[in-house]
């Protein structure tokens, strides 16, 4: 038997079950997880609130990352590779999938850091270098800068050479986002108008905004003409109101970003980045932050967590 997660019903938290182990369909790999990463979008599948909703009862999780235990004929997968894998069902201790859901990891890579490293520098990367064309001493703004992904978003854009400006809460959270590369922070819980501050510090070619609501609409208000807002999550509860006579005024573009998306619309483009993405791992330019590490046992703090706005970083859940 095997210990899995599972959302019996939309608007429980989730359950820990034991469950036979499955067997790999043909031309499945069999792989045993070592860890999965939470992501706002599992709070989200367990209210029926997701855009792709799942029928319960069913296993959560979206990324993580273990080992090949066994793989078909003629894959580039051999036994013991170690792997980081991207599908939905990845809070049990083995799972049956396909070869192009799973990666192989660098060496100096830890279980933990692979877990919870495809979505959140997945969605920084493809979003940045994509739609969100960030150049070169380009101003970037990440609201949420200390969440799982706006984290992320500051060091690709440090890495990439931009002069990145991380909004959080909190003094502790700040300095977790300055030590990723931001070169100016704003607490958002002492500003009091944050499209006036980011005017002051020079205004923003790209925003990065997985919050919406007012710090969306006061970023947007901040980017300067020819400007890219990249939307990606409403961690902020609703939608930011944007005026489209701004955009229009201003040449702003408006970009909608659902990394996931890419997995049937353009899966080379998403391969690319995170190879890309693993060589700048390698280069030392990216150190993941696992704000907690815990144990299945306590996945529900974990979604707690998520729910409250607590976490710094990825959380990450060892299986």
């Amino acid at each position: 038997m095997i210990r899995q997660a599972q959302i019996p019903a939309l608007g429980q938290g989730p359950a820990i079950t034991d469950q036979p182990p499955p067997v790999a369909g043909p031309g499945q790999v069999l792989v045993r997880m070592a860890a999965s990463a939470l992501n706002f979008a599992d709070l989200l599948k367990a209210q029926g609130t997701y855009q792709e909703p799942q029928d319960p009862p069913f296993v959560p999780g979206l990324e993580g990352a273990g080992t090949v235990i066994e793989a078909p004929q003629g894959s580039d997968l051999a036994a013991g590779t170690r792997v980081a894998v991207s599908c939905p069902g990845t809070m049990a201790q083995i799972i049956a999938v396909d070869p192009a859901a799973l990666q192989a990891i660098p060496d100096n890579m830890s279980f933990e850091q692979a877990a919870g490293f495809q979505v959140a520098y997945g969605t920084s990367h493809l979003a940045l270098t994509g739609p969100g064309s960030l150049r070169r001493d380009d101003t970037l703004v990440v609201l949420g800068a200390a969440g799982g992904v706006g984290l992320t978003a500051v060091e690709i854009g440090a890495a990439l050479g931009a002069r990145v400006i991380g909004i959080a809460r909190g003094a502790a959270r700040l300095e977790t986002v300055r030590i990723a590369g931001a070169r100016h922070v704003i607490d958002s819980d002492t500003c009091p108008d944050l499209r006036q501050a980011l005017r002051d510090l020079g205004g923003a070619d790209v925003v990065y905004d997985p919050v919406g609501d007012g710090p969306g609409a006061a970023a947007f208000r901040a980017l300067r003409p020819g400007g890219r807002h990249l939307i990606i999550g409403f961690a902020g509860g609703k939608p930011p109101a944007l005026p489209l006579n701004h955009a229009l005024v201003k040449n702003i573009s408006i970009h909608g970003f659902y990394w996931g998306g890419y997995r049937k619309q353009d899966p080379a483009a998403l391969r690319a980045s995170m190879q890309s993405l693993f060589g700048l791992f390698d280069q030392g330019l990216l150190s993941p932050v696992m704000g907690h590490v815990l144990p299945l046992d306590r996945i529900q703090e974990g979604y707690d967590l998520l729910r409250d706005r607590r976490s710094v970083g990825k959380v990450i859940i060892t299986l």
